[in-house]
């Protein structure tokens, strides 16, 4: 059974991560009833789904990352239970569930690598990663782990290293073995049967290794434009050919989607770091028989000037295809977009501009929570840093922390109305007092804030067909604006940006002709016929007739 209901083609999904949106028992840590008690929230704005980030039984080493059984919650989160009624308030909200599964690793205490260390020979002995060392004693090859230092980590039982693309106590599965995908599937199928709606899939390009394990090689010291890693992290030396995006990973992507279509309206969005992550973004979403959709990290870096911004576009409009990107501009991995790409101070005319671009492009669009309020990153103390990436990595790179802090519901509140039942209880991570100011509750009343802002978008947008599912023709490329059309069924809107804190004037195409903008436009006009004049970070949206 195909899904007929393609909610998620051009629709909009909200990012949870649950251990920092609402704490409903007053411990500090954010839970699925908190959840459910806030899902108002999100039906309001506008979204058409939520991804909720792990909640799986976990050592937590990772903070859910490392999952230590597939098929149940934490009780750090709540109960199988809290997660069926979760899904039933968001169902009667109109809002679909997806969650974020973790099929790359898993922790060292899931017992499947409990009984795969244990011997050479037990029934699991090759469902990971598991390999000799030379005669040296020196690890099977070059690969590194993305937290720091070799992707190999000696294990006393066995006398032979195991390889971990991230934390040593996240040892990567052998997807090369049968029974591990099976088992995989298993679990994919144990909670569509339990009724969600589909898949967030971590590192899905780290599913399968090179069989021959051959050293990847390098490319020097990197320019540090690379947005998926930190120039100061290693990894970034090298080329990453053989410790991840594998041929053999489309035949599974396949059998992955083989068994979602066998439940109607659900789909997969899948995460990819890669040496060309928009080329994997094609690969693994063309066709119509693999991933539904998914995105890399060519947005979720420093660099969002219009000349960079028009070759991502253009890249991504050559290698495309039949592929469907999902868009994200921050997530729980990624410093917040209104300090990474405005500063200390962003402007108000930024964030509402990144917003309007982010939900302008073709594709699907991946919002985190409080991006809605436009929050910036948090500044986190050192020693209050969680982060174990943060921790290897400090000073030079503080880290995931200042973005995952309490969601900030109510500013008269100690924790910004985080937990619901003690408003005393010390979050897991503090509270930021820089967004005591943009809490929801303040941004509620205010119509000029960038929550409603979001909301009066996201309700214009339904409106807009060509935004939905139409094409998308970049204008030619410009110093400080980013412009191209969006056309479906006979509706042309013309989306342009200026991305420069300094006004700007776009010349339009010959026989170009602009009907009145839209109620979404500001800081643009035409000055004549042909030009289109912006103040600082000003957006236009109009139709062309």
């Amino acid at each position: 059974m195909s899904s007929k209901n393609e909610w998620w083609r051009g629709g909009v999904i909200y990012q949870i991560y649950p251990r920092s949106f609402a704490d409903s028992n007053g411990d500090g840590i954010g839970d699925l009833r908190g959840i459910t008690a806030r899902l108002e929230h999100v039906a309001k704005l506008g979204a058409d789904g939520i991804w909720l980030s792990p909640f799986f039984k976990s050592p937590m080493k990772d903070f859910g990352y490392d999952i230590s059984d597939y098929c149940d919650v934490d009780p750090m989160f709540g109960t199988l239970d809290d997660l069926r009624q979760l899904i039933a308030k968001a169902h009667a909200l109109g809002l679909k569930v997806m969650i974020d599964q973790v099929y790359s690793h898993s922790a060292d205490t899931h017992l499947w690598f409990v009984e795969s260390r244990s011997s050479t020979t037990n029934p699991k002995a090759d469902w990971y990663v598991w390999a000799d060392a030379h005669d040296d004693g020196t690890p099977p090859n070059n690969w590194l782990s993305i937290f720091g230092g070799s992707a190999w980590q000696w294990d006393t039982r066995r006398k032979q290293y195991y390889l971990h693309n991230f934390l040593t106590s996240q040892p990567d599965l052998n997807f090369h073995h049968p029974e591990v995908q099976q088992a995989v599937l298993d679990s994919v199928k144990f909670w569509l049967d339990f009724g969600v709606d589909g898949y967030r899939l971590d590192v899905v390009n780290f599913y399968f290794h090179d069989r021959q394990l051959r050293s990847n090689p390098g490319r020097g010291m990197p320019d540090g434009s690379d947005p998926a890693v930190t120039a100061v992290n290693p990894y970034s030396w090298q080329r990453h050919l053989y410790d991840k995006s594998q041929p053999e990973n489309l035949e599974f992507l396949k059998k992955l989607r083989a068994l979602l279509d066998t439940k109607a309206d659900t789909t997969m969005v899948g995460e990819i770091g890669d040496d060309d992550g928009l080329a994997r973004v094609a690969e693994y979403t063309s066709g119509g028989d693999k991933l539904h959709m998914a995105y890399c990290f060519d947005l979720l870096g420093e660099a969002h000037s219009a000349p960079y911004l028009h070759q991502v576009f253009t890249r991504f409009n050559e290698v495309v295809g039949s592929g469907w990107p999902c868009w994200a501009i921050t997530n729980h991995d990624i410093p917040r977009v209104a300090t990474r790409w405005g500063g200390k101070q962003a402007p108000l005319a930024l964030v509402k501009l990144a917003a309007a671009l982010q939900l302008s492009l073709r594709g699907t669009a991946c919002l985190y929570q409080g991006d809605e309020l436009g929050l910036p990153e948090a500044e986190i103390a050192f020693e209050d840093l969680q982060d174990p990436y943060g921790i290897t990595m400090w000073p030079e790179f503080k880290g995931r922390d200042g973005c995952r802090t309490p969601m900030p519901w109510d500013s008269t509140a100690k924790d910004l109305g985080f937990s619901s039942a003690d408003p005393n209880a010390k979050p897991w991570l503090p509270v930021a007092e820089a967004h005591r100011a943009l809490a929801a509750d303040v941004q509620e009343h205010d119509p000029a804030s960038v929550l409603n802002f979001y909301r009066r978008f996201l309700a214009w947008r339904r409106t807009q067909p060509a935004l939905i599912d139409g094409t998308m023709s970049l204008l030619p490329a410009h110093e400080q604006v980013l412009a191209f059309v969006r056309e479906h069924d006979g509706q042309k809107l013309l989306c342009a940006f200026n991305l420069s804190d300094s006004a700007a004037a776009l010349t339009l195409p010959a026989g170009t002709a602009l009907a009145q903008p839209s109620p979404m436009s500001d800081g643009a006009w035409t000055t004549d016929p042909t030009t289109v004049s912006f103040a600082p970070y000003g957006v236009l949206l109009a139709p062309l007739n």
